[in-house]
């Protein structure tokens, strides 16, 4: 999760919108976007020939110029094996202080790149003043990665969320098919980060869907392709991804409906929490659906119920005074564990 203004704001992203650095429109057209997250690449999607000063002159004067509201903003720069890495990240952190949240780490493979990259952030944010710390969101995309994802996630406490790269991730196991039937494809892979990030009380992030709507195309093709994204995200969902990467603000839309509950879902989890409190706990069954229900799944629906409130959808008082119910009780705090708060 990113803590924001001085912890007064919790960002758990639904979706993160990542696009090349190095052309100034892109940040431009970013920061319009209807995502919750952006992210600059210096890496896989900046041209060989903009890699270095060009791009660094480009991201440095966009962190300062342009306005990306509340949107978190954050920055991939070239792996840690690269010699472009230090470079970025000195370029970034000395030319913009306290104008962006998090890093994205790429290619991280064990804790110990987590533990360099925070200790670099230690130094250049004492170099140039920062207010704040910068937080960190790991690449989980090499099959070295997942094995030690939860290391990873524990690493630092500047540590905000895991977020699965199926590219990376599908060339280093042979794997040829990334964008169909994905969610089974990957099932252990992806559900693997999901348990490291939440062990960790972290966000898990999905992987981008690699297709996009062409301009020119037919109705019917458009129709198909907004479906599979749609199916991809759903089933990311229920493996317990709380966001997707986009790497185009046509997939936005879709992705925030697939991470955030709908208002029959919403009404229905009030109902079904205010009740089973009424009822004095234990096991109940909810009279209007028929629905049995016990501790256990009143947790699961407040972490629901977590996700309306992050969306604007909820009051986060009442969902406080539900979570302090069952916390009385039981001596745990759902929320407080699973970093919902």
């Amino acid at each position: 999760m990113f803590v924001l203004d001085g912890g007064k704001r919790l960002v758990i992203p639904r979706t993160e919108l990542t696009y090349p650095c190095h052309n100034l429109r892109m940040h431009q057209n970013a920061s319009q976007a209807p995502v919750d997250h952006v992210m600059a690449d210096f890496e896989d999607a900046c041209p060989y020939e903009f890699k270095g000063e060009a791009s660094r002159k480009t991201m440095v004067e966009a962190l300062n110029s342009v306005d990306f509201g509340k949107r978190v903003v954050t920055i991939r720069p070239n792996n840690i094996r690269s010699k472009f890495f230090l470079g970025d990240l000195q370029a970034v952190m000395l030319g913009a202080p306290n104008k962006f949240h998090g890093i994205i780490l790429p290619k991280c493979n064990e804790p110990e790149d987590v533990i360099y990259l925070s200790k670099l952030l230690d130094a250049l944010e004492r170099e140039a003043g920062w207010e704040y710390k910068v937080q960190i969101e790991s690449l989980i995309e090499t099959p070295l990665a997942v094995v030690n994802a939860y290391k990873i996630a524990t690493a630092s406490e500047r540590m905000a969320g895991l977020i699965f790269g199926i590219a990376d991730f599908a060339s280093a196991m042979g794997v040829r098919e990334n964008v169909k039937n994905q969610n089974e494809n990957f099932h252990y892979a992806k559900q693997a980060t999901v348990v490291a990030a939440k062990a960790a009380g972290l966000h898990a992030i999905d992987n981008a869907f690699l297709t996009i709507i062409r301009r020119d195309a037919p109705e019917e093709e458009a129709a198909r392709i907004r479906e599979e994204i749609r199916e991809k995200n759903a089933g990311a969902a229920n493996l317990g991804m709380d966001g997707t990467w986009v790497i185009h603000p046509q997939q936005a839309e879709i992705a925030n409906e697939c991470y955030t509950p709908d208002d029959d879902q919403i009404a229905t989890a009030k109902d079904i929490v205010e009740y089973y409190h009424q009822q004095g706990g234990g096991a109940i069954i909810h009279p209007p659906t028929g629905e049995f229900h016990d501790e256990a799944t009143i947790k699961g629906l407040l972490v629901l119920l977590a996700k309306a409130v992050q969306a604007g959808k909820l009051d986060p008082a009442w969902l406080a005074e539900q979570a302090a119910k069952s916390a009385a009780v039981s001596g745990y705090d759902i929320l407080r564990t699973m970093g919902r708060t």
